[in-house]
């Protein structure tokens, strides 16, 4: 748990993301996580926050000397790897349903997490996709699932990109603005928490209800 730990803590440190690959660095992270089964503990929104205040506050041209490109830049890669990373989520799911369908958990792949994204793909249908985008856990495994029932593919590209268009759009525009206000550069860390507790805080209270439901059975 330690290291796992230390890990979220480097994601989401501005100075170490830059001395380790920069936010090309991130564009794997995000790929990693919007698809791939063993990333969904990966803190993708906060993450995406952070990169806003990078892009922000970079000094040197990161690539642009004008700093009106810098922004739409990286947005387009962002959007291109979380559109990728579902594309790979879903040929995943196709491929090898039999394994993302076995009773059996593993290490990397634990059946409750796949039970959630079902369930909540049944509930959204194909919107389930684009809205998946802004919960963790969920939005590693919604391809997945999409890809075991054998979804539509022109119904979830579309939802795929308009996905990635509303997520990075908004999350990483929203650290941009903000990024350079000193407040937010004092309060950072209380910041990223509050990003993880609004975005995961649906989720567990989903689970808390479903629990408490299941123990005490209509009569």
């Amino acid at each position: 748990m330690d290291i796992l730990f230390d890990s979220f803590e480097h994601l989401l440190d501005p100075d170490w993301i830059m001395q380790n690959g920069g936010l090309y660095l991130v564009l794997l992270i995000l790929f990693i996580e919007t698809g791939v089964f063993f990333g969904f503990f990966l803190p993708g929104d906060p993450l995406l926050f952070v990169s806003g205040m990078l892009i922000a506050s970079v000094d040197e041209a990161y690539p642009f000397s004008l700093e009106i490109l810098n922004l739409p830049y990286w947005l387009l890669l962002f959007m291109g790897s979380t559109i990728v990373g579902n594309f790979f989520g879903y040929w995943f799911g196709h491929k090898f349903t039999h394994f993302v369908n076995r009773k059996e958990d593993t290490w990397f792949l634990k059946q409750k997490h796949v039970q959630a994204a079902n369930e909540f793909y049944d509930k959204r249908g194909g919107f389930a996709v684009a809205i998946a985008r802004f919960l963790p856990i969920v939005r590693t495994f919604a391809p997945i699932v999409a890809g075991t029932v054998k979804m539509d593919f022109k119904n979830f590209t579309f939802y795929n990109v308009l996905g990635a268009v509303l997520w990075v759009g908004s999350i990483t525009t929203l650290g941009y603005v903000l990024g350079e206000t000193p407040w937010v550069l004092r309060n950072l860390e209380y910041i990223i928490l509050g990003i993880i507790l609004i975005v995961t805080l649906p989720v567990v209270l989903k689970l808390t209800l479903k629990k408490r439901i299941k123990a005490f059975p209509k009569r």
